[in-house]
């Protein structure tokens, strides 16, 4: 039987047209690579287009953009040039390398970037991982002991090279494989491990002889009250500089919300602590050691030189690779995963989207050029992302304008930047990285949202704190990708039942004549009540013989057998086998064949059915491969000795056209001798005076019964023609748009009702 067109004209009388089939082309590789790979020449231009996406925005640019960009560039630009300063000496290196990243960060980011938030530049947490990769490597490369800023800018280089790639080749979906917990666990690690690490220098006992404040978090804090003794002068700068950013920020945000028409004064105030602070220590610096220039009181920073001193080509070699290669994966996982995190979450915030490939080839495009000015890797910064976005940014090109504050700082304050308290900016950097440890509410979240998660959170801190922050980094990732492979094996299928459900606007007990309205509808729902159905309402099973079993998952090699031995256990608890012993003799039966020796009628349970058919609900399935069908293809032969026949399978909301080429090639959907024996069709109105342009587009859908007496019936109060059309492919009789089809499918193939 094949689909029928049928027109029905102001005469009651249908007339029957010519049959018309649809028959689905098979997928085809030629087209799939046209499609997906081989580039067309306007999708040659937008790919070419979106490497440069200020040219979508630059001659819109205007006076009002042009003042918050100023606002925005300036605020940034007082912010960063102590926050680079601290962080290079987290990286181990001299406080003038921060100032060059923060210049070059800023200056080359813009071109190539798709957010007008991002601050690229030093950040703490790489500053850290940098410091700590100089300090394994330097030991093996000698002749770079006295310049370790030469393997900090040829890491740079490289690390640049392989985002840059991994943007053109549009491979920056990887990223979405870390989740938000591994993230949250190695800032915090991160962030614990840079406080820790700082409050010796805050305290003044960093120069004690054996006191190593780059060994792990817990003997960094063990050896803290070891060596206490040896603070000094350092402490009372220190702690009082902590004391009034805290104060300050406390104080600004308690005046927002005490006077919220000053809220945008208090905000400037409080974006400008840390410029404030270090202004305010330099003044005393200044004060107390302007006499004792050569033997000062407390540490400070000392010779800052002017300009950009150390402006060279940067140093690639063999030697450098083969030592740092072994720390690029997690230097790449931090690069990466922060300043995507970061440009997301403001994306979101703001309405506007970001392309994750972009951002990867402009923070790659940063580090490549970088070294060039000597500066060392850098990303986005979440503090003065945040900063920016609050001061009122426009566009990405307020990254220059923080470029030139940089440079103003370069060439006019190094004679300032001499009496900069040390642990002063140990303090900025302590106020700074304590916004990346996780909330107790955020925590709290992981906890109810996922338990497993949770644990992978705190499993991330425990490594980074009791060793290192890459070893935080892979540990929380490593277990991550382990709960997505165990939660793709272990997808579970459900067998699912029919429940007849109505809509009623009251949930209040109702008398006979107030029952609801109506044909109602089918749903399915798992007969286990694993979904959350009301354990009350029991699903109706379908025939004798005849299963429903539900993939939610993508049907792939490490799933399949689970799938299917969970499918096939069940339906032999259910059911009985159509022939008591198969294999004959006692001899040709299998070792492994459960039950008693010689079996009998009584072994078995007269009163369960025989299998006689299986539909599998693939409308949670995008995709199949050659083990998962070759695994299908084992069970049904399994099951079609189980019962004695050829059993009958049914597909339901096979989606992906590759799904049912597959399935085709193994043997399902199709058969020589079996056709359709019932159509979904879909009932198209074509205007009269337009019955010959059947190819137009629709203007109307609607149900259309495979009965169609009941049309016959109906007043044709319409002026247009029905046209009707089968929804799948007429020569696939296997395959079913929806379970209802399916169910009606298999009663009248095996004569059911």
């Amino acid at each position: 039987m094949v689909a029928q067109l049928f027109k029905r004209n102001r005469d009651p009388a249908p007339e029957p047209l010519e049959p018309i089939n649809y028959i689905e082309p098979v997928a085809s590789t030629s087209e799939w690579l046209k499609e997906n790979v081989v580039p067309t020449r306007a999708g040659t231009v937008s790919y070419l287009r979106s490497l440069f996406p200020f040219l979508s925005w630059i001659y819109r640019y205007n006076m009002v953009w042009f003042i918050g960009d100023l606002i925005a560039g300036i605020t940034v630009g007082i912010v960063v040039i102590p926050q680079g300063m601290a962080y290079a000496k987290l990286a181990t290196l001299p406080p003038e390398f921060g100032l060059y990243s923060s210049f070059v960060g800023v200056a080359i980011y813009w071109i190539s970037a798709t957010s007008n938030t991002i601050s690229a530049g030093p950040v703490a947490v790489f500053s850290t991982l940098l410091g700590h990769i100089l300090q394994n490597v330097l030991p093996n490369l000698p002749e770079y002991q006295d310049t370790p800023w030469v393997v900090a800018c040829c890491l740079s280089v490289i690390l640049g090279c392989i985002v840059v790639a991994i943007g053109l080749l549009r491979i920056g979906f990887i990223v979405d494989f870390i989740p938000l917990p591994a993230i949250a666990a190695f800032m915090t690690g991160s962030a614990l491990n840079i406080a820790m690490g700082q409050i010796p220098t805050l305290m003044g006992n960093n120069t004690a002889k054996g006191y190593n404040t780059r060994a792990p978090t817990y003997l960094v804090f063990g050896n803290f009250f070891k060596y206490i003794k040896h603070c000094d002068l350092n402490a009372a700068i220190g702690l009082t500089a902590l004391f009034a950013l805290y104060l300050i920020r406390w104080a600004c945000g308690y005046g927002s919300r005490r006077w919220p028409h000053k809220e945008k004064m208090f905000f400037f105030i409080n974006t400008l602590r840390s410029g404030f602070i270090i202004l305010l220590y330099t003044l005393v610096s200044y004060l107390v050691n302007r006499h004792h220039r050569d033997d000062p009181k407390f540490s400070i920073l000392k010779t800052i030189p002017r300009g950009f001193q150390h402006m060279a080509v940067p140093t690639v070699n063999s030697r450098i690779l083969s030592e740092v290669s072994g720390y690029l994966p997690s230097a790449i996982i931090v690069l990466v995963i922060e300043h995507i995190s970061i440009a997301k979450s403001f994306a979101r915030r703001d309405n506007y989207t970001i392309d994750p490939n972009q951002e990867l080839i402009a923070i790659g495009l940063t580090n490549i050029f970088g070294p060039f000015f000597g500066g060392y890797p850098a990303t986005g910064s979440f503090s003065r992302t945040a900063i920016k976005a609050k001061a009122g940014v426009r566009t990405p090109l307020a990254g220059v304008i923080t470029a030139a504050i940089v440079v103003i700082a370069i060439y006019a304050l190094p004679p300032v930047f001499y009496y900069i308290s040390n642990a002063a900016l140990a303090a900025v950097i302590i106020h700074a990285v304590g916004d990346l440890i996780s909330t107790p509410t955020t925590i709290k979240m992981f906890w109810k949202v996922s338990p497993c998660e949770f644990v992978i959170f705190w499993i991330g801190v425990f490594v980074s704190v009791f060793s290192s922050i890459d070893n935080g980094i892979y540990a929380s990732v490593a277990t991550s990708a382990a709960l997505l492979l165990f939660r793709i094996a272990k997808a579970h299928g459900r067998f699912v039942g029919m429940v007849k459900v109505y809509n009623t606007p009251t949930l209040r007990p109702v008398d006979a004549g107030d029952l609801p309205q109506g044909d109602g509808r089918n749903v399915f729902v798992p007969l286990d009540h694993s979904d959350g159905v009301n354990p009350a309402v029991k699903p109706r099973e379908p025939h004798a013989g005849v299963f429903i079993y539900r993939l939610n998952e993508g049907y792939l090699y490490p799933n399949a057998v689970h799938f299917t031995d969970y499918m096939v256990n069940e339906i032999k608890l259910k059911t009985r086998p159509a022939v008591l012993n198969p294999y004959g003799s006692l001899g040709d039966r299998p070792w492994n064949d459960p039950g008693p020796r010689h079996k009998s009628e009584s072994d078995v349970d007269p009163t369960l059915p025989v299998l006689r058919a299986v539909i599998l609900d693939f409308t949670g399935v995008s995709h199949v491969d050659v083990t998962s069908l070759q695994n299908l293809i084992d069970v049904r032969r399994q099951l079609d000795r189980y019962a004695d026949t050829t059993v009958s399978w049914h597909f339901v909301g096979v989606k992906s056209p590759w799904a049912r080429r597959g399935l085709l090639a193994s043997g399902f959907g199709s058969s020589d001798t079996k056709v359709r024996a019932l159509f979904s069709v879909a009932n198209v109105g074509v205007p009269q005076d337009k019955e010959a342009e059947t190819s137009k587009t629709p203007t109307r859908d609607e149900e259309f019964s495979a009965d169609t007496q009941q049309h016959e019936d109906k007043p044709n109060v319409s002026s247009f023609d029905t046209l009707v059309l089968p929804l799948l492919s007429v020569d696939c009789p296997y395959f079913h748009i929806d379970l209802d089809e399916a169910i009606r499918e298999v009663e009248l193939e095996l004569g059911l009702k």
